[in-house]
């Protein structure tokens, strides 16, 4: 038995717990950290504090923001007629990244997951309920292609197509770069089901 000093096994424990980080991947960070000067680990630190003192949900949209309501609801450049709906607020980060969605957002929270214990109650569903008004035009259904996405899909469709929004949902298909013969069968389905007229 290897034996560490309780410290450093503590702060290894701690990255391990970290989604992702593997025990081996949890004791490199713990030693890179080790050899670091004390002004950059105390930091990190500090910023590790200022993202629990200072970042919250939006109480409009549920993404995280530090102001209240967050930077995109509050934009009078927003689309205020289509919302996106997304599972978690690293969604909203990849789709702002791409800049090409004009509209607002709304988190989930998650995938509706009986398994896990996620139902209806526990996502943030009425709360998109209560912003699809006479103002909203358009709900987009951005959920990851899985099964827990997929019955979330239908599920939320049911609940909005009689508030007489129009809902629709991101093509999903080929990666740009990707070859036809390295695609899985339920991709390519998927392509050809979302074609588009040229």
């Amino acid at each position: 038995m290897v034996h560490t000093s309780e410290a450093l096994q503590q702060l290894i424990d701690e990255f391990a717990r970290l989604p992702g980080i593997g025990r081996k991947t949890a004791q490199r960070l713990a030693l890179f950290l080790l050899k670091q000067p004390r002004e950059r680990v105390e930091a990190m630190a500090r910023s590790l504090l200022d993202v629990k003192d200072r970042i919250r949900h939006c109480p409009v949209c549920w993404n995280i923001t530090e102001t209240e309501p967050c930077a995109i609801c509050s934009s009078a450049r927003r689309d205020r007629e289509t919302i996106c709906v997304v599972e978690e607020p690293n969604d909203v980060m990849a789709l702002e990244k791409t800049n090409e969605f004009r509209g607002l957002y709304h988190v989930l929270g998650g995938s509706l997951s009986p398994l896990d214990g996620v139902g209806p109650e526990e996502l943030k569903i009425r709360e998109l309920l209560s912003r699809v008004d006479g103002s909203v035009t358009e709900v987009i259904l951005a959920l990851n292609p899985n099964v827990e996405g997929e019955a979330t899909t239908i599920y939320l469709t049911r609940l909005l197509k009689p508030l007489g929004v129009r809902v629709s949902r991101i093509a999903r298909g080929i990666p740009v770069g990707g070859d036809l013969e390295f695609a899985d069968e339920e991709t390519l389905g998927r392509a050809l089901e979302g074609r588009v007229p040229l």
